[in-house]
């Protein structure tokens, strides 16, 4: 019995290694037979299909980051690029434009390389060296849209024939300047208090600004002292306040009589010192002042006088007075515990007279450069300005917050933008012969100020 189990046990275990040997063989062949067929399928156009890591579109360009590895993860529907290469290339105009989120290790590198690829500004040029140009699109307002301008540099409204004053703007040499742009101006000054400080060219320049900003938003004068020496006004669509400050020597001064004043070269006016930490930006300005006759003190003690004949005085001389003045309000304001920039305006010519008591500045378009000059005062002026910033400059570096706002070369080119006899109403009906050959129509020249002030402030 056990015999024949055993002989029946062998054949069958033959046959069953016999069968597994063929279905083995079988398998192979299939298997082959089916990679031949996959293989010869296989074309460029899905050949990401089989394992090749898709390319992702990015918002950044690089031609020098190399490729990755990468490990394989999870699918994950994404766009995939084409192996061609794309028919376009990216350009950076601006900032605007964030790339896509990098890796950590990897985020110098492409940092480097955006910038690599962006278009960068030209190095700032020299606002104030330049000429006027031609500007068909004439001015910002029109004199009588605005609700803040005084009759005495209203030109039109009083009767200045010609129009031509209006239609110029200055162009830099080595740079080019945009236009201000009065909705832009506000939005970035949301919050924030402006003040322009010092003598009546100051208020008219305060004035320009007003009329500007006030095409665009309406203003409100919240405050006015009793006099008038200080005034506010606000645009609550951006909380924006402006104020003006008279203040025609920046320091202490008391008057003597009409034209004589004493000074003292070692006290602030109040009236702006006391304000300044609630000004964000401040405009600041004087000079034509001191050509008055005054009395300076230090310390409550003389220490000379301008223009005092039969004072049995020494003469300090207004460049002294001058000098001493810059330097006690530029101390102030860097050592000061409070975070604002200050723009100091430097002195701005008289064309053929003094204010409005005389001379002539009767032109109908501007000078070309070379083709006027300073007076000697106006030099004295310019001088002690510059050289005042040029020692701040080197004790505390650029980039401060005390900048020059540098108008006196391109308001020199301007005879033609001040009132001249039409500061008053129609003054040839009335044989007025007087001019005033110093402030400024409005529009006008003046205007153009606020450009440079905007690239100053809202460039850096």
């Amino acid at each position: 019995m056990v015999k024949d189990i055993r002989l029946d046990w062998k054949p069958w275990s033959v046959f069953k290694q016999s069968h597994f040997l063929v279905r083995f063989f079988v398998s192979v062949l299939v298997m082959c037979l089916g990679f031949h067929i996959i293989y010869s399928n296989t074309t460029d156009d899905n050949i990401n299909s089989i394992g090749f890591l898709p390319i992702e579109i990015t918002d950044t360009f690089s031609e020098e980051k190399p490729v990755q590895p990468q490990t394989p993860a999870p699918f994950v529907q994404k766009t995939v690029l084409p192996l061609t290469p794309a028919p376009f290339i990216q350009k950076a105009i601006d900032d605007t434009v964030s790339p896509a989120p990098a890796p950590s290790e990897d985020s110098a590198k492409l940092q480097k390389n955006k910038n690599r690829y962006q278009i960068l500004r030209k190095e700032k040029c020299d606002l104030s060296i330049g000429e006027w140009i031609p500007d068909p699109s004439g001015p910002m307002y029109q004199n009588g849209s605005c609700p803040f301008l005084p009759d005495d540099q209203n030109c039109v409204k009083n009767g200045r024939p010609d129009s031509g004053f209006l239609y110029w703007r200055w162009k830099p040499r080595d740079c080019e300047l945009p236009r201000f742009n009065a909705v832009r101006f506000l939005d970035s000054m949301r919050n924030k208090h402006w003040a322009i400080v010092g003598d009546s060219i100051s208020r008219n320049h305060a004035q320009s600004l007003l009329c500007i900003l006030s095409e665009v938003a309406a203003a409100n004068e919240v405050y006015h002292d009793e006099g008038f020496t200080i005034q506010r006004w606000h645009f609550p669509a951006y909380n924006f306040s402006l104020s003006t400050v008279w203040s025609p020597f920046l320091v202490e001064y008391v008057p003597q009589d009409t034209n004589d004043f004493r000074l003292d070269l070692d006290k602030l006016d109040k009236k702006w010192a006391d304000q300044y930490t609630s000004f964000d930006y401040m405009v600041i300005s004087v000079g034509r002042w001191f050509l008055r006759a005054a009395t300076y003190y230090e310390n409550n003690t003389i220490v000379g006088c301008h223009y005092c004949p039969g004072k049995n005085l020494t003469e300090y001389g207004l460049d002294n007075g001058y000098r001493k003045a810059l330097k006690l309000v530029f101390d102030f304001v860097q050592n000061a515990n409070h975070s604002s920039v200050v723009l100091y305006r430097t002195t701005t010519p008289v064309h053929k007279g003094h204010g409005n008591t005389g001379g002539t500045c009767d032109r109908s378009a501007p000078y070309k450069e070379g083709e006027i000059n300073f007076n000697d005062e106006e030099v004295v002026f310019r001088d002690v300005e510059l050289e005042a910033f040029k020692n701040l400059e080197a004790s505390i570096g650029r980039g401060n917050s005390l900048k020059l706002l540098n108008v006196s070369e391109l308001s020199l080119l301007r005879p033609d933008g001040h009132p001249g006899p039409y500061w008053h109403y129609h003054p040839l009906a009335n044989a007025t012969d007087q001019n005033d050959c110093l402030h400024w129509c409005l529009p006008g020249p003046i205007d153009n100020w606020n450009d440079l002030i905007m690239e100053m402030v809202l460039s850096d």
